[in-house]
C-alpha cells in the first residue's frame, strides 16, 4: 500500500485564526512570554484564537489562558454565549485541593482532649508457655 505524503510543511486547519508559526509560538510559551505574545495579536483574533483553542480538547487550558487577556466583549462578539462562558472559566479563582484521604489518614494527629481510637480490640491477657501446666491461663 502506498501512503502520500505532503510535498509542503504543516498547515493549520483552516478554521484557525493564526499562522502555523504564531500557534506554535503560542503552544510553546511558558507563563512568562505569553502575554508578550498574545499583545502583538489583535484582540479580536486574540478572541477568535482563545474560542479555537478551548473548543479543542488537547488545548482547552491553553484557550482559557489566552481568554484571559481578552475582554469579555470581544470574545462575546467572536463566539457568542459561548464566549460570555469562556470568559467566565477564564477569570475563575483556581479551585482548592483536595486533601488526600490516604494521607490525611496516616497523619491523623488527635484533637486536645480527644483519644486515641485503636481498631485492634480488647488486649487479651498474654500465655505463658513456661511454668507447670497447673498455671496455664489458656482463654
Amino acid at each position: 500500500m502506498t501512503q502520500a505524503h505532503p510535498t509542503s510543511g504543516a498547515e493549520p486547519e483552516i478554521d484557525c485564526p493564526v499562522s502555523l508559526e504564531v500557534l506554535g509560538s503560542v503552544y510553546r510559551a511558558d507563563e512568562y512570554d505569553l502575554p508578550m505574545i498574545l499583545e502583538q495579536i489583535p484582540p479580536v483574533k486574540r478572541a477568535q484564537l482563545a474560542t479555537y483553542l478551548y473548543g479543542k480538547s488537547h488545548m482547552h487550558q491553553l484557550g482559557l489562558k489566552v481568554a484571559r487577556s481578552c475582554d469579555r466583549e470581544d470574545l462575546i462578539r467572536v463566539a457568542g454565549e459561548i464566549g460570555s462562558v469562556i470568559h467566565g472559566q477564564a477569570h475563575l479563582k483556581p479551585a482548592k485541593p483536595t486533601p488526600d484521604p490516604a494521607a490525611a489518614l496516616t497523619k491523623h494527629k488527635p484533637l486536645p482532649g480527644q483519644k486515641k481510637v485503636s481498631l485492634a480490640g480488647a488486649a487479651k491477657p498474654a500465655i505463658s508457655l513456661g511454668g507447670s501446666a497447673k498455671v496455664r491461663n489458656f482463654e
